[in-house]
């Protein structure tokens, strides 16, 4: 039984504060249009939303930019954006947030990916996506991997943080991954369906479950069944450690020779899920190039998703709350 007492929390959070971050991955803008519905529409069955106000918010690999500065740590945020209106909203939200915008390279040729919620009477009513899942150009690639090799002495972990939007392309990935590990740098991975299997080599790759059963054709409903799923992801990718996580029963650590670590969830309700995988991702890289080994960080990061889940939307998870949190249950099962 091992424990991570309270000094060895505040510790953590001390060194996370000097480490920084890279994020690789699928920049996208999330539009949210508020209002309010007091008619049908005379051309179809469908409701009138009179627009009363519109809000924007980080999405995908820039929500996890976001998640990994609001723990404390430097972030670098890397990825590719059109030049269009979404693309001038995501980096004005970077610039008010402080973060440098440098990595966020423009493709003229393709739209920034903005997902455009429409709310009305605290309902969903609609969601449209303006995106290209192509994959980008191989110059482009070129450009994302000469400005990563720039930065990469400024920073302590990288994570890659795949939408299936078309950055992260198998060349780029091979070549993210070698520079990484040329500069003894931690990488971490938030995977899809497309490219699931192009990870090779990384220092941890976090699926959730679903994802690990559409692409092993398995099961995934027993703990046994899950532990022969993990197994065959770390023999396959011969990675340093899987973490699937499960929504509500928690996540699952698998670590090379090691038994497994079973971590239920720390939400007290859960109210949303909606961007606790990009927590979960960002906790992970703050605490392991803060000296964590990987149950430590994945106690912080599961605690730090248990957070996020009580929040409506998607939210970052707050630093003061989370060290509140881990200082109340120090406990490592």
């Amino acid at each position: 039984m091992n424990r991570m007492d309270i000094k060895r929390v505040q510790q953590l959070f001390t060194s996370i504060s000097e480490r920084s971050v890279m994020v690789v991955g699928d920049m996208m803008l999330d539009q949210y249009l508020w209002g309010r519905v007091s008619r049908m529409s005379p051309e179809a069955p469908v409701p009138v939303v009179e627009i009363e106000s519109e809000s924007y918010r980080f999405g995908g690999a820039a929500n996890v930019s976001c998640n990994v500065a609001s723990l404390g740590a430097g972030v670098v945020p890397v990825g590719v954006i059109g030049d269009d209106h979404g693309g001038s909203m995501l980096k004005q939200l970077f610039l008010e947030k402080g973060f440098s915008t440098d990595g966020l390279l423009v493709d003229p040729e393709r739209p920034t990916t903005v997902k455009t919620r429409v709310i009305a009477h605290h309902q969903h009513v609609v969601r449209t996506d303006r995106e290209i899942r192509n994959g980008i150009s191989k110059k482009l690639q070129e450009r994302v991997v000469d400005f990563i090799e720039s930065r990469l002495d400024t920073v302590d972990a990288i994570i890659l943080e795949d939408y299936n939007k078309g950055l992260l392309v198998p060349h780029l990935i091979d070549a993210v991954i070698e520079t990484a590990r040329r500069g003894d740098k931690p990488v971490l991975v938030d995977p899809k369906f497309d490219h699931f299997f192009c990870y090779r080599g990384v220092t941890l790759f976090k699926p959730n479950r679903k994802e690990t059963a559409d692409i092993l054709g398995l099961r995934l409903d027993s703990p046994e069944a899950l532990e022969k799923a993990g197994q065959k992801l770390l023999e396959k990718l011969e990675c340093g450690a899987v973490l699937i996580t499960l929504g509500e029963e928690g996540m699952m650590l698998m670590e090379a020779g090691k038994p497994v670590y079973r971590i239920p969830t720390q939400a007290q309700r859960v109210h949303d899920v909606s961007g606790a995988g990009d927590t979960v991702i960002a906790a992970m890289a703050a605490a392991l190039s803060a000296g964590a080994d990987f149950r430590e960080a994945a106690f912080v990061a599961n605690h730090a998703a248990g957070i996020v889940c009580g929040e409506v939307g998607v939210v970052p998870v707050d630093r003061d709350r989370l060290m509140a949190s881990l200082s109340k249950e120090n406990e490592i099962a």
